[in-house]
């Protein structure tokens, strides 16, 4: 690969001045991209993993990723279009990449924001460590982007996110003190993407480096405002320049005194920089050492003392009981057909809490959406269904990332139909065709692969299956 030359200059110079060895880094961007895949915590146990890998990379050798206790490199051609990606069980994600969500150590109950979120891979895999308690907050600043950043949010099945559109200056005003934990992938020069893309190096060849340093400062500011006092930060590139990385954290700190390094453990595979670097306890995953593309990642915690306000985010609870009875109705008139007795005791509960109806649709709301402001809200909470007459009643239509938030152990047996992986039934659902199946009770079914649900269906007497998995999901 031919690289720029002012790059290959400058990173010299910073080799020769680290605790690196600049042998092998230049020859890295020959080397082919690698590929992983992070399997989704909230949805495998660990003792699950080996089944899922099997199925996607049938007889060849699974390596683990050291630095991502769910990741792991894959040779699979097309992970994309595998049912597992369909059912939310996998992610794919560049290996080195998976370093920020690993490092912030997210737990069930804390409100953590991503700044940067799309196209999703470190907001899922902090709504994983989540577990549906919480709230994730997954901001994107490109429209296009926080489409698929939506997308990826419901694959993976994460009932508690509320995805925004918006520049992260704006949000300062209404989530001012309000996060335990954020993450910043920072906007960058993209020069860990050389090998993988080579419009990134074209991209660097025409603007540099220099003008994400100012962008960046003003999304770590953003960041310190919403950080709760004794809140942990991590910020992140994927550039291996000192000027975008260290620089970066020497000046927000000097800004903002108190502001300390959280050191981690040593991690085959990420350079751990030395008591005597410019920024101690920050890492990196070299290309020409890890099997990665690279990436920079640093560990950062607000003082406890800092005179900034907290704010807690407020839940959504209904106001008016009574209000909306025939909706709520027929929403648990519909999961009644597919959920367990206790399952559905737990959902019921939920619903009497916090059931949004806004026209004809029906939500379960991650906040108070007037928390949010004025904010872009590409969506708050579980998108459920939408509500058409039937008669004199009403009947749901439900949601597909609904049924992806649904687990094997929620259903009944009679409402599952479950199919190995690889066979023509699970092709053809995520085409939208027909399915069949042995007569018997009609009415709501979960299709799924391998216990893994993929959506739902409409089962007729005669064993027919209406798909109801969504067109624009739908494989080609």
């Amino acid at each position: 690969m031919k690289l720029p030359e002012q790059f290959i200059n400058r990173m010299k110079e910073e080799l020769l001045s680290s605790e690196v060895s600049e042998d092998g880094f230049f020859e890295s961007f020959d080397k082919e991209a690698l590929k992983g895949i992070r399997i989704n915590k909230s949805k495998v146990n660990a003792d699950g993993y080996f089944a899922v890998l099997k199925n996607l990379d049938h007889d060849e050798e699974i390596m683990n990723i050291p630095w991502c206790d769910c990741g792991f490199y894959t040779k699979a051609k097309s992970s994309g279009n595998s049912p597992y990606y369909h059912a939310g069980v996998i992610y794919p994600q560049e290996p080195s990449a998976m370093l920020p969500g690993q490092t912030i150590g997210a737990k069930p109950g804390d409100v953590v924001i991503d700044l940067c979120a799309a196209p999703g891979g470190k907001a899922c895999r902090i709504a994983e460590e989540l577990n549906g308690e919480g709230v994730l907050i997954a901001n994107e600043i490109s429209a296009n982007r926080a489409k698929a950043l939506l997308r990826n949010i419901e694959r993976m099945g994460i009932p508690n996110a509320v995805v925004l559109n918006e520049d992260p200056v704006n949000l300062r005003q209404y989530l001012a003190g309000t996060a335990d934990k954020i993450i910043v992938d920072a906007p960058c020069s993209g020069e860990g993407m050389f090998r993988r893309d080579p419009s990134a190096v074209k991209s660097w060849e025409r603007y540099g480096p220099e003008p994400c340093s100012e962008l960046q400062d003003s999304i770590l500011e953003s960041a310190h405002i919403m950080l709760k006092p004794g809140g942990e930060l991590v910020y992140s590139t994927c550039t291996f320049g000192v000027l975008e990385d260290e620089d970066r954290i020497v000046s927000f700190i000097s800004k903002h005194p108190g502001y300390e390094v959280i050191p981690h453990p040593e991690i085959e595979g990420v350079t751990h920089a030395s008591s005597t670097s410019k920024l101690p306890g920050s890492m990196r995953i070299w290309p020409h050492i890890s099997e990665g593309d690279g990436h920079f990642c640093v560990h950062l915690r607000k003082p406890s003392t800092d005179d900034d306000e907290t704010h807690e985010l407020p839940s959504y609870t209904v106001k008016k009981r009574g209000k909306n009875v025939r909706e709520a109705e027929a929403l648990l008139n519909f999961m009644k057909d597919i959920l367990t007795d206790d399952a559905l005791s737990v959902f019921k509960a939920r619903v009497e809490d916090g059931l949004l109806i806004r026209g004809e649709h029906a939500m379960l709301p991650a906040c108070d959406e007037r928390a949010l402001g004025s904010l872009t809200v590409v969506k708050n909470g579980l998108y459920l269904g939408e509500f058409k007459a039937k008669g004199k009643d009403l009947v749901l239509v439900p949601s597909n990332s609904l049924a992806l938030t649904l687990r094997r152990s929620e259903l009944k047996d009679s409402a599952v139909i479950s199919y190995p992986y690889g066979v023509p039934e699970v092709t053809r659902y995520l085409k939208g065709e027909t399915l069949t199946s042995e007569p018997g009770a009609k009415g709501n079914v979960v299709i799924a692969v391998e216990g893994y649900c993929l959506g739902f269906g409409k089962r007729s007497a005669d064993g027919m299956i209406k798909n109801l998995y969504p067109k624009a999901w739908r494989l080609m």
